[in-house]
């Protein structure tokens, strides 16, 4: 399954689940989902320490898909 192509997205995903399948994204995950700069991304975590929408594992940061969804519908600017 490695590669596999997600035909109603057209989009290959290496660990085979489709990103709009997945609890939590990596960074450049969200970044391409959410049509976010990575970079604004990280900016966006530092600046929500404990945010709901933030997980960590271990050294790496991962955002919950539908929480940070939510945010961003409540919010006015990123």
């Amino acid at each position: 399954m490695i590669g596999m192509k997600d035909e109603t997205k057209g989009e290959t995903f290496s660990d085979g689940i489709p990103v709009w399948k997945k609890y939590a994204l990596s960074i450049p995950e969200a970044a391409k989902y959410f049509g976010i700069g990575e970079k604004r991304l990280y900016q966006v975590i530092e600046q929500h320490q404990g945010a709901n929408f933030i997980l960590e594992v271990g050294s790496h940061v991962k955002i919950k898909r539908e929480l940070f969804g939510r945010f961003l519908d409540q919010a006015s600017c990123v």
